[in-house]
């Protein structure tokens, strides 16, 4: 009996220890903030009733106090145009002041309070250069760039911004502008969200968009829908494009996860997307633009069938050198794929037109291509043509219909082989050493497949 019971409270005490561990609350995510304080030599003009830069170490000091607050954070500084006197200045003057550290606030805002305005301004040095201010990207990346000017160093910050974001750099940026006209808002319109230093909600709101970054990822996945609207189709590229640039900024193999969904993509909710699908033909999304803090379901339809072509193996068969030029069946003479014989290939539902580059060309009309069906297209072999001459000559080969039907020109020797599909065919040759037309020598043949066929122009 007492063994029975100490086995039930042990039993017992491991399931609450079991619990306690699962309604444990997770750790927050840890988020850095990377200020990009502007210390350049325009700082020292004034804005209302104090200097710009005074502006902007009050309004500093305030934004590292009420983040501070929050739990899992970490800060590090970087300035620029603060160590080299303009004129003429350092288009390189941008330092990492202090790196990324625990209880580091108090050696930011001192080294804030040092900054007098002295130099130049490189935005897009100090942009570019702040990307390896971030030990990883396993955190919550952010920028605060605080500024009242202008790239004067003939750099662009979108530039930047795309650079890094094309390397798989991604980051928000907040930009605080101190006496900006509007004209010099727009230049940072494709870097990040602006906010101006004169609007007293700038402090709260991006300390809020910083909560909440900590509480959810910005995440977003490609649905690819079926004849049916199930997100079923996958296994093809996607490309994010920026619709404001046209520039593309992230290249996904779609992927279904082992629940059979959608892979969950963490990427930069700044952008207006366009996704493209690379099916066949490609397909698209409208434009998308993100939530932060939210998951996005970008939806594009793609219902997409196989076309298989097949040709049994023969004596004269070469399958390697048979190409299908696959169109769509609207008079479009676009290419949209080049399929190689005894393969299987994938495209969008609908109706399609093949040239296969048979000699004769083969051509296929109405080709419907149904939602996870396969239309198998089956392509009889050739026969082999050998021309013999005992002369060099003119000529070509003609396939046997009414309008006859040009298939090639022979070539200038006297021996020539040819891989025809079967078929009643006629040659029309003249010897070169002979100038009359008169001598024209026409023979005709048939070709069966994988039976050799001989045509002595000699005969």
């Amino acid at each position: 009996m007492f063994k029975r019971q100490y086995i039930f409270i042990f039993t017992l005490v491991c399931l609450c220890l079991q619990h306690r561990a699962q309604v444990k609350k997770a750790e927050p995510t840890l988020t850095r903030v990377l200020f990009v304080f502007d210390a350049s030599n325009s700082m020292q003009s004034k804005h209302g009733n104090k200097t710009r830069i005074q502006g902007a170490k009050d309004l500093f000091y305030n934004f590292l106090d009420s983040l501070s607050k929050q739990k899992n954070i970490q800060f590090a500084l970087r300035m620029y145009g603060h160590t080299v006197k303009y004129p003429p200045g350092d288009c390189k003057d941008s330092k990492l002041v202090v790196p990324f550290g625990k209880n580091n606030s108090a050696l930011i805002k001192a080294k804030v309070a040092e900054a007098k305005p002295t130099g130049i301004t490189p935005i897009e040095h100090s942009i570019t250069e702040s990307a390896n201010d971030f030990p990883d990207a396993k955190a919550i990346n952010m920028i605060i760039l605080i500024t009242d000017g202008i790239e004067e160093c003939g750099g662009d910050p979108c530039r930047a911004r795309q650079a890094l974001m094309e390397k798989g750099i991604v980051f928000k940026p907040f930009i605080i502008g101190i006496g900006l006209s509007p004209e010099q808002i727009k230049t940072f319109a494709c870097v990040g969200n602006f906010y101006d230093f004169d609007n007293s909600n700038t402090l709260n709101d991006i300390s809020n968009i910083i909560a909440k970054q900590k509480l959810n990822k910005t995440t977003a996945q490609v649905n690819l829908l079926d004849s049916k609207s199930f997100p079923s189709e996958t296994n093809v590229n996607t490309t994010f494009y920026n619709t404001a640039t046209g520039n593309y900024m992230y290249n996904y193999i779609h992927t279904l996860n082992r629940l059979n969904n959608p892979d969950t993509l963490y990427i930069d909710d700044y952008p207006t997307y366009k996704v493209v699908a690379h099916t066949i033909p490609p397909t698209e999304s409208k434009n998308i633009k993100l939530t932060p803090g939210k998951h996005t379901i970008i939806a594009i339809d793609a219902p997409q069938g196989f076309i298989e072509l097949k040709r049994p193996q023969g004596v004269y068969n070469f399958n390697e050198k048979i190409k299908t030029i696959v169109r769509q069946s609207d008079g479009n003479l676009q290419t949209l794929n080049v399929q190689q014989m005894n393969s299987t290939e994938k495209y969008i539902t609908g109706n399609y037109e093949l040239e296969v580059l048979t000699l004769p060309r083969t051509y296929i009309k109405n080709v419907a291509v149904a939602q996870s069906q396969t239309k198998l297209l089956e392509i009889v072999n050739a026969g082999m043509l050998t021309v013999k001459a005992l002369d060099n000559g003119d000529g070509c080969i003609l396939k046997d219909t009414k309008p006859l039907e040009w298939v090639c020109n022979l070539n200038n020797t006297t021996s020539q082989v040819y891989y025809l599909q079967p078929g009643n065919y006629r040659i029309e040759w003249r010897s070169k050493t002979l100038k009359g037309s008169i001598y024209t020598i026409e023979k005709r043949f048939t070709v069966k497949s994988d039976v050799e066929t001989k045509v002595e122009l000699y005969k």
